[in-house]
């Protein structure tokens, strides 16, 4: 297979047609990587999305009309399998909260786009997470800071149900291990679930493994 027909095709999004020419020079320099599609606010990305076979979106977050955060999160809901990267001139810690809460694999400064867009789209393309060390700092600052506000942590009787529920125990089995009612037992379930933003057993269960409370 021809390297161009296993490149990631990209969409770059930017209200700036400057930026959005020297970004696609960059790229398309680039054997692994191909720009198929433009926009130059967050509609014209969703559209572009519905009619092109695109892989990654790269977003810049603050657009005209629509911004690359509501155009991310629209994309995350209508077309799950492209992965996003926000692009922002801004080191700024509510905007990269906002960009991966919305589902984006990385948030890249612009101004050092020519040096960490390429690693971020390499890095996306693989399923990791993209983050300037700047904002590897944040995010580290921002757990400690809930840990010790006792936020979004779990308790010691929530760790010790999700772990049994990692390790494949029914609610009725748990109940009868913990000598508690099954509806207690789903009720701390659903705590967990709301407090780490997840859906089903198969994250809980990733999620388990992740922070060690069960071996992989």
């Amino acid at each position: 297979m021809h390297a161009r027909d296993s490149a990631t095709r990209i969409l770059l999004a930017d209200d700036h047609a400057l930026i959005r020419r020297g970004l696609r020079v960059i790229l398309d320099a680039e054997p692994d990587m191909t720009v198929v599609a433009e926009a130059g606010d967050g509609a014209e990305a969703i559209a572009a999305i519905a009619s092109d076979d695109v892989d990654l979106a790269i977003l810049d977050i603050a657009m005209p009309r629509m911004t690359g955060l509501q155009a991310a999160r629209e994309i995350a809901a209508r077309f799950p399998g492209v992965r996003m990267l926000m692009l922002s001139m801004y080191d700024n810690e509510q905007y990269l909260f906002e960009a991966l809460k919305a589902g984006a694999s990385g948030y890249v400064l612009k101004s050092v786009a020519d040096r960490d867009l390429l690693n971020a789209i390499r890095s996306a393309k693989h399923g990791e997470s993209f983050l300037y060390p700047g904002a590897v700092t944040l995010l580290v600052r921002e757990y400690l800071n809930r840990a010790q506000d006792g936020e979004e942590l779990l308790t010691p009787r929530e760790e010790e149900i999700t772990k049994l529920i990692a390790e494949g125990h029914s609610s009725k089995e748990i109940a009868e291990l913990l000598t508690i009612s099954v509806k207690t037992v789903d009720r701390h379930r659903a705590n967990v679930l709301g407090k780490l933003g997840m859906r089903d057993r198969v994250e809980l269960t990733k999620y388990a493994i992740r922070v060690g409370l069960v071996e992989p």
